[in-house]
């Protein structure tokens, strides 16, 4: 039983994005992917347009028995790490190499520019359960109602690295046989090209068939990628043909995109035009995936041009994104692999640079591909370090984040850029709905002619953008005058607070532990005894008596034990720890002796430390074990672990040192619109005539349609339904709505034992061995799993003896007893084509003639035969699983039904 139920994304929805879906298979509940949406729309909502996805997905997380992860950009794994550390999603997550390196770095791109921007102002700090107990940080169950102040989901940068750190890595086509709940299920990844890593899963299940997600597919070779691994020679990759169930997108499935050539033909243009009339251009990109064929598309026009102009990068995790893709080079194809020995193929061109630029060169080739050093390209981790480089006025080509514009480095630029006449904006993305990327989208598809629209197949052209745009801009401001001060004095108190709320607690803690040596006894004699040294010793019960007492290592009162004169406040203070010359030290001696009073000196007191014991037994002490179980998890951490845990909190260290004391302040400013605006299509995804032309040759049984809009969604159907091979079976469910698919299926694990296994026929049918077996179960004490024995003779029933004059049937003196023949059954199903080629193998002919049937001739091997007719036999199809042979008794009849056997498997019962 299969149950697919979109968490959002789904079909027939006007805001596609972000994915998630929760697929149940049988029992086990299987996250299909975890996006985040654009947490800066330009429309401020109440309730927040994805409070519902992420109540929806909190709700189910704790639940979830396996993730897999397909794209490693936040629309599809961008709420995984907020997930994983605050909703419970502790559940395997799976996925290729560069798809969790892509997530990371924007999700720590993301973290980092929102919260630089605002207070998001987290609130998960419960870790009182409803039941009294205090639960650790991280537990799963949260209080449901806790939110953040802001509405926004974000996690912060330890969250961030904890979760990507626990997702296992696969290799494409690499399988994966799951354990635990989830035992029986097997998963593999295929290339779905679009960005690096990409992935088509295949989910195996011995009792639903086979499940394919499919979304955000390219058939094109790309500069850096090659094309889905679903196209191969002409046809379906065939371990991704005919699945049970294919759950695929159809977000483009009413879309025409232009030709490659055209598109970067006009990219490349508007770029030379742009800087050669010495202005400048603003590209908004995203910080893991798409960016990389931007990149290299540019690089590879400036080598060729010969231009001077910067291509600068804005983005903090930029580097770090480029270090991993240079060290990925079996993840990456198309024009990259070729290009890594240099222009001309012998590697000169390396040598020349080597030449030029010294050992520097030496360890960046160390680092990855020749094809991605991006002479050209300059990183920058903010707009202050860009403006203080180049000024306003040097042309240059910016390539920023966030594609959306909706935060970050790219909305901050387009306040500045926009109202410079010949600046040109250039979109490649459509960017999420509600966002300023959309807006502006929007803006230049509503100025192109109706021929001319994106989705018609042509290149349009550059507008000219007047009028006032209005923005919030939200920026982090240090603190100056009378408000720094304020707040350096807030920080002075509570910090004297805190030291002394700590030496409470540290006075408290060595009272008690004083008390716990003191207070152990196990009669009351023993009680009696040591009262009378504590009063010998001057001590007291009163807890605010002994809080007065002077200690060692204590001189919170000022007093120093060497500088009392009262004798008798020292007698009553004198403490056997140390030692006191003169009278102080002396004792009188209770009892009289001969001679007259003697004086003794005071010898170091012993007092028995007595066990404490309850009803139960010995008390433990459980303060004592919890140190012990950090201990020893501090000690089986590696080396590595500790390393890694001691660089992050010296950088956090640092970067709160560094930091000054800021504020958060949102203003809103006006934009006059003066510059061009330009959209060029590089989204890297398949058209409507790719998807409707790959989807029938998949050929699935049942289809699920998911991130598409009405038109996408209906269109795809539609193309599905004039093919006549195609299945009618096709669902679009919207947010929310289940589908059942397939019917309840109980599956049981059973053993067979040797005795019964050794006595089996099996026959093979395709990939499979069938046989027909009748035993008994058995369970065994040792094992789980029951054993399936052969039924022993004695252990059949016994006839019956029929009485005599009971009506017993007669038979004649002599004659056997009837006996039951045996029963067999035919498995498969017959394809004529397949009889067809096996037949012509053999050399005996065959053509299909008419639907439905075939005709079976003589062939070289029978040539000797008198008459042709006689010969030749016809196989005809006359329903689901009957087969008719037609023709005379020959050599040929008998092998086209030895062939026909063949082609099935035949388990005698």
């Amino acid at each position: 039983m299969i149950t697919f139920t979109p968490l959002s994304g789904a079909a027939r929805n006007s805001q596609t994005s972000p994915l998630c879906y929760l697929l149940q298979v049988d029992d086990v509940k299987i996250l299909l992917d975890c996006g985040s949406p654009d947490w800066e729309p330009e429309k401020k909502e109440t309730p927040y347009a994805w409070e519902e996805y992420c109540h929806s997905l909190r709700e189910c997380a704790p639940t979830v028995d396996l993730v897999l992860l397909s794209t490693g950009d936040l629309q599809h794994s961008g709420l995984y790490a907020y997930a994983h550390s605050r909703w419970g999603l502790k559940a395997p997550t799976y996925t290729t190499l560069p798809v969790q390196a892509m997530a990371r770095i924007a999700s720590i791109e993301e973290v980092e520019g929102l919260r630089d921007e605002q207070d998001i102002g987290d609130q998960y700090q419960v870790t009182e359960g409803e039941d009294g107990s205090i639960r650790p940080d991280g537990e799963e169950e949260k209080a449901p109602e806790s939110i953040t102040k802001s509405g926004k989901y974000v996690a912060t940068l330890r969250e961030v690295q904890d979760s990507f750190d626990s997702v296992n890595t696969l290799r494409y086509s690499q399988p994966a046989h799951l354990q635990g709940k989830c035992q029986g299920l097997t998963i593999t990844p295929f290339n779905a090209g679009h960005s690096i890593g990409g992935t088509i899963w295949k989910i195996r299940s011995p009792s639903s068939g086979t499940i394919m997600y499919c979304v955000d597919f390219n058939h094109m070779k790309e500069r850096h990628l090659d094309g889905t691994v679903l196209l191969r020679s002409g046809g379906i990759f065939e371990p991704l043909a005919r699945p049970d169930l294919l759950i695929t997108s159809a977000d483009r499935a009413s879309v025409i995109s232009s030709r490659r050539k055209d598109r970067d033909a006009a990219l490349m243009d508007t770029v030379t035009a742009t800087l050669s009339s010495r202005s400048s251009l603003l590209l908004p990109c995203d910080s893991s995936t798409r960016v990389l064929e931007l990149l290299v598309l540019l690089d590879q026009h400036w080598n060729y041009s010969k231009l001077r102009f910067p291509i600068c990068l804005l983005s903090r995790t930029a580097s770090e994104m480029l270090t991993f893709v240079r060290s990925m080079m079996e993840w990456l194809g198309g024009t990259v692999s070729k290009e890594d020995v240099g222009e001309d193929g012998t590697g000169h061109r390396r040598q020349d640079r080597k030449r030029r630029r010294g050992d520097d060169d030496d360890n960046e080739d160390a680092l990855g591909a020749f094809s991605l050093r991006f002479r050209h390209l300059e990183l920058f981790p903010n707009p202050q370090a860009l403006i203080q480089k180049y000024s306003s006025k040097d042309p240059k080509l910016i390539l920023a984040v966030p594609a959306s514009l909706s935060h970050g480095p790219s909305r901050q630029l387009f306040c500045s850029f926009a109202a410079v006449p010949d600046n040109v904006i250039l979109l490649t993305g459509r960017s999420e709905p509600g966002t300023l990327g959309r807006i502006l989208f929007d803006k230049w598809n509503d100025g192109q002619r109706q021929e001319t629209k994106w989705d018609n197949g042509k290149i349009g052209s550059n507008i000219m953008m007047d009028g006032i745009m209005r923005l919030q801009m939200k920026s982090k401001e240090p603190l100056q005058g009378a408000e720094l001060e304020q707040y350096l004095q807030k920080e002075q108190a509570a910090r004297e607070k805190e030291a002394a709320s700590q030496a409470a607690l540290a006075r408290q803690q060595r009272i008690l532990e004083a008390d716990e040596d003191d207070s152990d006894s196990d009669s009351d004699s023993d009680e009696d005894e040591e009262d009378e040294v504590r009063r010998a010793l001057g001590q007291t019960d009163d807890p605010d008596e002994r809080s007065l007492k002077p200690r060692k290592g204590d001189n919170s009162d000022g007093n120093d034990w060497n500088h009392i004169d009262d004798e008798g406040l020292t007698k009553q203070l004198l403490s056997f720890d140390i030692y006191l010359k003169g009278n102080v030290s002396k004792a009188t001696s209770f009892f009289k002796h001969v001679g007259g009073q003697t004086h003794r000196f005071r010898m170091f007191p012993y007092v028995e430390k007595k066990r404490r014991v309850d009803e139960y037994g010995e008390t433990v002490d459980v303060g004592m074990w919890l140190r012990k179980s950090k201990i020893l998890e501090d000690e089986a951490e590696s080396d590595d672990i500790k390393d890694y845990r001691r660089r992050q909190a010296e950088e956090e260290l640092k970067k709160a040192a560094l930091e000054p004391p800021s504020k958060f302040v949102t203003t809103e400013v006006e934009v006059q619109m003066t510059c061009r605006l330009l959209f060029v299509d590089l989204e890297g995804l398949s058209d409507g005539r790719a998807i409707k032309t790959i989807i029938p040759q998949i050929s699935p049984r049942k289809m699920v349609i998911v991130h598409a809009t009405d038109d996408a969604t209906d269109a795809l159907i539609q193309s599905c339904a004039n093919i006549r091979v195609m299945t009618k079976d096709i669902h679009a469910p919207r947010i929310g709505e289940s589908v059942q698919i397939g019917q309840q299926i109980s599956s049981f694990s059973i053993s067979i034992s040797d005795e019964l296994l050794s006595s089996m026929k099996m026959s093979r049918f395709e990939d499979n061995e069938v046989g027909f077996v009748t035993g008994r179960v058995v369970t065994s004490a040792s094992s789980i799993i029951p054993i399936l024995e052969p039924v022993s003779v004695s252990a059949l029933p016994k006839p019956v003896a029929a009485q005599p004059g009971a009506g017993a049937t007669s038979r004649l003196l002599g004659s056997r007893p009837p006996a039951t023949l045996p029963s067999s059954t035919m498995i498969g199903e017959l394809k004529l084509t397949a009889l067809k080629s096996r037949l012509t193998a053999i050399g005996v002919q065959a053509e299909l003639v008419g639907e439905g049937v075939l005709i079976c001739g003589g062939g070289a091997k029978y040539d000797g035969a008198s008459d042709a007719l006689e010969a030749t036999v016809a196989v005809r199809k006359t329903g689901t699983g009957r087969v008719e042979l037609e023709g005379n008794v020959s050599d040929v009849y008998y092998v086209v039904r030895k062939e026909i056997y063949a082609l099935h498997a035949l388990v005698a019962a």
